[in-house]
């Protein structure tokens, strides 16, 4: 099968280039590939939304080339978008979940316990009665499911559906998924986590539109160099196990799953009287000025004085240095998109104060363009900052308006796309409208970095990259810091956190909960559990051989860390 999206350009590569496969009734699969690889557009031909241009595809039967089936094709396939904006279309999120079932002619009890159903199962109830775009986009993302899972179809597509979720988000979706294939439905997933990859029972590999590799999780990620090629990576217990490898040969090779690697690692011999390691020491840290931003008792309600009125920001204190890498977490919903947009003027202080740099943000003859030009963000969805036709044009605004022409601006533009992992000569003039969702994220990154901002404001900056992308990224946003650069990330990745933040602020309900060094923050294992945020996959395994009586100090939060503290109680072979 092939296809090919329309284009000025007839050299346009193929999205789809002779893809052949079959799926069975009942199977789960995972599709996994780099940015642009033709995961999504392959998705979109599962329920018809594509045809293809050359070859068939055939859904239980069905042609999608013929019109008097796509119908049943898409009452038999339902699809989780990328983009829950693509898909919800009604005033309020219950009336949204109740579209499909209506449209299916349901009697009205039937759709209101299937509403009510799907809404609990996604935990979306008690907000049933909110308007789609006063929900967070993790919020977003699960009322799109909800829609879906009250059509009941035979088979569901997940095309990113969780990369906009908390960890919890992202657990409550894995179990689901789970559950829905035990019942019977056949379960396709596209992700870029290949921890979640390894909950099906194939993967399929997508690179250039074709199919690269297909298989069971352990017979793919047992080819590593492969997978490098492809812009990929093993999962990170997969990483984290080969690490330990290194140290303890006797380990079992393969381990593709924390329970496995903890079982395996609690088989070796070892001590468990001895004293507790001592914490590892903190990272060396960056010499950081005075305070940069401080933000005092900052509260924000939207739609204030209506009975839409929510509360989004509570009382927040924080203060971040200059030079310093600052992290915010919490659930969905919790305020960090809020307490960001504050950081740049995009909303004004409605209660406390919030000052950056020179700029009081509660004066209110405040020039906010200046305040822009320091503070630079980086939406959670880049569609929603995306306004150029063709991607050059669009990472060149800023620099533009800075008074940049000529060579410089074109130089500049390079430099921010080659950042963000874009070819200059290959993607400066391609439409944005025909990117996939990894590679919008890219332009909306450069466009924010060509700007050269003082501040780096990024709000979930690895959501929807490939891993080699976020690999990339990460590591020239610690370049920014070496150059002085002050950044402040939004993240649910904890192992993003973990690598990019000195300090770390914990959101919950509007609330600045926990603040302080990330060591010191990610040991209260307890109270992260507690608010659904997990721990990066290294504390997740030295926490849970400390369940089982190992005495390993908590603040583990890198593989090196935990070997060093393994080796004191693993004897040598």
């Amino acid at each position: 099968m092939r296809f090919t999206y329309a284009a000025p350009d007839p050299n346009t590569p193929p999205a789809l280039d002779g893809v052949t496969l079959r799926i069975e009734a009942g199977e789960y699969v995972a599709i996994v590939g780099a940015n642009g690889s033709g995961k999504s557009t392959l998705a979109r031909h599962l329920n018809a939304l594509l045809i293809p241009t050359a070859g068939t595809v055939a859904i239980a039967g069905m042609d999608t080339r013929e019109r008097t089936h796509r119908l049943a094709i898409r009452q038999t396939v339902g699809m989780v978008f990328q983009r829950p904006d693509d898909q919800i279309i009604a005033a309020t999120i219950e009336e949204d979940v109740a579209f499909g079932p209506e449209n299916m002619g349901l009697p009205p009890d039937e759709i209101r316990a299937r509403v009510r159903q799907a809404l609990e199962t996604v935990g979306l109830w008690e907000v049933r009665l909110r308007p789609p775009h006063h929900l967070s986009a993790g919020q977003m993302q699960r009322a799109a499911l909800a829609g879906v899972l009250a059509v009941q179809p035979r088979c569901i597509v997940f095309d990113e559906a969780t990369a906009m979720l908390d960890p919890a988000g992202r657990r409550t979706v894995r179990l689901m998924m789970a559950q829905l294939h035990a019942e019977g439905v056949t379960v396709i997933t596209i992700t870029h986590f290949m921890d979640e990859a390894t909950d099906a029972g194939r993967v399929i590999v997508m690179d250039r539109g074709r199919v690269a590799l297909d298989g069971p999780p352990s017979e793919v990620f047992a080819d590593e160099d492969t997978l490098h090629t492809l812009s990929l990576e093993l999962p990170p217990i997969a990483l984290l196990s080969r690490r330990l490898r290194q140290s303890f040969p006797a380990l079992p090779p393969n381990l593709l799953t924390a329970p496995a690697l903890t079982s395996a690692l609690d088989a070796l011999p070892h001590r468990v009287t001895a004293t507790p390691a001592p914490p590892p020491p903190p990272p060396e840290p960056h010499v950081v000025g005075p305070e940069l931003i401080e933000v005092e008792a900052l509260g924000h309600v939207y739609l204030k004085g209506t009975p839409l009125e929510h509360r989004a920001l509570r009382n927040v204190t924080l203060s971040i240095p200059d030079h310093g890498a600052h992290g915010l977490l919490g659930a969905t919903g919790s305020g960090k998109s809020t307490l960001l947009q504050h950081l740049n003027g995009l909303l004004r202080p409605q209660e406390g104060r919030v000052r950056i740099g020179e700029f009081d943000l509660n004066d209110p003859r405040l020039d906010l363009r200046a305040v822009r030009r320091t503070a630079g963000l980086a939406f959670q969805m880049p569609e929603l900052q995306i306004f150029e036709q063709y991607v050059g044009d669009e990472i060149a605004f800023g620099p533009r308006l800075q008074g940049l022409e000529g060579q410089a601006l074109r130089e500049r533009v390079r430099w921010a796309m080659e950042l963000v992992g874009l070819n200059f000569d290959a993607f400066k003039d391609r439409l944005t409208f025909a990117l996939s969702g990894g590679e919008r994220r890219k332009v909306a990154l450069a466009a924010v970095l060509a700007l050269q901002p003082a501040i780096l404001l990024l709000d979930e900056p690895t959501a929807g990259l490939d891993p080699l992308s976020r690999r990339e990224l990460l590591t020239h946003l610690q370049t920014f810091r070496g150059a002085g650069m002050t950044l402040v990330t939004s993240s649910h990745r904890m192992e993003d956190l973990a690598r990019l933040a000195e300090t770390l602020t914990v959101m919950e309900d509007g609330r600045s909960l926990l603040s302080g060094p990330a060591v010191e923050v990610f040991s209260h294992e307890g109270q992260l559990r507690t608010l659904g945020l997990g721990l990066p996959a290294v504390a997740e395994i030295a926490s849970a051989l400390r369940a089982r009586g190992w005495p390993l100090s908590p603040g583990v939060l890198t593989a090196e860390a935990l070997a060093a503290q393994l080796e004191e109680l693993i004897p040598r072979a």
